[in-house]
């Protein structure tokens, strides 16, 4: 049999999903297993128990198998591309030492480590101390050096959750350049562990034997072994190819190669993104990420928890939104996205800033979401529609910052993620932004562009131009509308661009009294 299928898996926060891709991009087979059981031992933690992962991994696999066409033997490459900066200690033989600490978890570490006083006096001068600072107290590492002492010293490998996923497939400890986003003593600049004198050592006290091994995207990582092989149905000696961190696949899969083609992910982080060649901050000392293309540069902008508050607001305030979805046989989102899409543009006044968690710079440690501007004309449905335009509006604020910055205009948009099913949410961004927004042929945008990695790894196609080309296809476009577009750049002009600085003072306030 010809091996021509190229298999993503692709494991988010909800659920991990096997995805079957041929060379022109069409999506031949999936299956999906939901993750839950996050648990919280104390407030504010996220964990998962890490066998729990590879179970998971392990049954999508075989559900694949079994409820499609596709066979093992057909499979000319497999990548993983996985929610970033969930965290997992291994001891010497490879086995869990406590649970992973998911990207979520708000712990933190309790002291500071010492970092050498000429790199103190280096980011006093340039007004950066408080952001280390934070990275240090944020770095899960620090945490479990103060708290768990004996897990500190056991550990062997300290890796993601994409080299964890790559270790028990190949048996290499080994990681894509392009999944590592997260609290760990990456040089962004130069896409490998930085230097030996790099004050990230101190402030992530882990030793270059701990971390995995940095293949470039696109590379053959390794091979499925025989006990993965046994596991996950795969065969054994398919080759494992890099692939990268899931914004970074989603932003490849939707065709995303130059820095005037910004690309948003409406997912549980919302962001916009652009690939570049060229190092650029997206805001002053806050690195571009590595993308799922060799040497270039993701150009992130995020809101936190983003199509989250989606989840949330279903939970605390859409109790008869879900008994009519139960009644008409759809989802609740359905429900309230046709309720949102009859509420005027502007929401009757309703403004929503959309930080329902702190940033490091922008916003700040103190930031706190806020909804303004309430009548007794609102309902449940205006404060939807005030959610989805917030979240456009910030991801807007983030397309100045980017352009800026790279001094390149974002003319063309694509739009991805959970959140581009929402009709409402893609009109109401081709308003704020005012572009046409192009809407992918498929909703596994991530999934595809691991697969792209795969394709130009293994040399279906010759570069990612071309692969691209074959394989990222548009659903739909949407137009912006003319009427909106003028209320919509009054409204974040004079209202929601000013909010932020305004409200800033109180959120500090409010920080100390609690």
């Amino acid at each position: 049999m010809q091996k021509s299928n190229l298999l993503a898996i692709d494991c988010g926060t909800q659920s991990i999903r096997a995805l079957v891709f041929d060379a022109t991009g069409e999506l031949l087979a999936k299956a999906q297993v939901s993750l839950d059981g996050y648990f919280s031992d104390q407030s504010g933690w996220v964990e998962q128990h890490v066998n729990y992962f590879w179970d998971s991994l392990c049954r999508v696999c075989n559900k694949l198998w079994t409820e499609s066409d596709i066979v093992p033997e057909s499979i000319l490459g497999v990548s993983v591309t996985t929610q970033r900066a969930t965290m997992i200690n291994l001891d010497s033989k490879g086995a869990p030492l406590r649970p992973a600490i998911i990207w979520m978890d708000k712990r933190q570490a309790s002291l500071k480590p010492n970092i050498h006083w000429l790199w103190r006096t280096a980011f006093q001068l340039v007004g950066v101390q408080d952001t280390v600072e934070q990275f240090a107290l944020d770095a899960e590492i620090n945490w479990i050096k103060q708290h768990q002492p004996d897990i500190y010293h056991k550990t062997h490998k300290y890796l993601f959750l994409s080299g964890y996923y790559n270790y028990k497939l190949c048996g290499e400890y080994v990681d894509s350049v392009g999944s590592q986003v997260g609290y760990v003593p990456f040089d962004y600049k130069s896409h490998q562990w930085a230097g030996k004198r790099d004050w990230k050592w101190q402030a992530c006290p882990v030793k270059p034997e701990q971390l995995p091994d940095l293949i470039a995207p696109g590379e053959t990582m390794g091979h499925i072994t025989a006990e993965a092989s046994g596991q996950t149905g795969l065969l054994e000696g398919t080759p494992l190819i890099a692939a990268a961190a899931d914004k970074a696949c989603e932003v490849l899969g939707c065709g995303c190669l130059t820095p005037d083609h910004g690309q948003i992910s409406y997912g549980t982080t919302a962001t916009i993104n652009t690939s570049t060649s060229r190092y650029v901050e997206p805001i002053r000392f806050i690195p571009p990420y590595p993308a799922a293309i060799p040497e270039t540069y993701n150009t992130e902008f995020q809101i936190y928890r983003g199509y989250w508050m989606v989840s949330w607001f279903k939970e605390q305030f859409a109790h008869q939104e879900r008994m009519t979805a139960e009644q008409q046989g759809v989802s609740t989102e359905t429900v309230l996205d046709q309720q949102a899409g009859m509420i005027e543009p502007g929401a009757n006044g309703l403004i929503l800033q959309p930080y329902w968690n702190p940033g490091v710079r922008h916003p700040g440690p103190e930031a706190r979401g806020a909804i303004i501007g309430f009548t007794d004309q609102h309902t449940r449905a205006h404060i939807y529609r005030a959610m989805i335009e917030g979240i456009a509006f910030g991801l807007l604020e983030g397309r100045e910052n980017i352009e800026r910055r790279s001094g390149t205009d974002i003319t063309r948009l694509s739009v991805s993620g959970g959140g581009s099913q929402s009709k409402t949410a893609l009109q109401v961004t081709a308003d704020i932004f005012n572009l046409p927004v192009q809407h992918p042929a498929t909703f596994e945008t991530s999934g595809l562009g691991a697969a792209i990695n795969i394709a130009v790894g293994l040399g279906v196609h010759s570069n990612y131009h071309d692969a691209c080309k074959a394989m990222c296809h548009t659903r739909n476009i949407i137009e912006p509308i003319a009427q909106n577009v003028e209320l919509y750049q009054q409204i974040y002009q004079q209202a929601y661009r000013p909010l932020y600085k305004k409200l800033s003072p109180l959120y500090k306030r409010i920080r100390l009294l609690n």
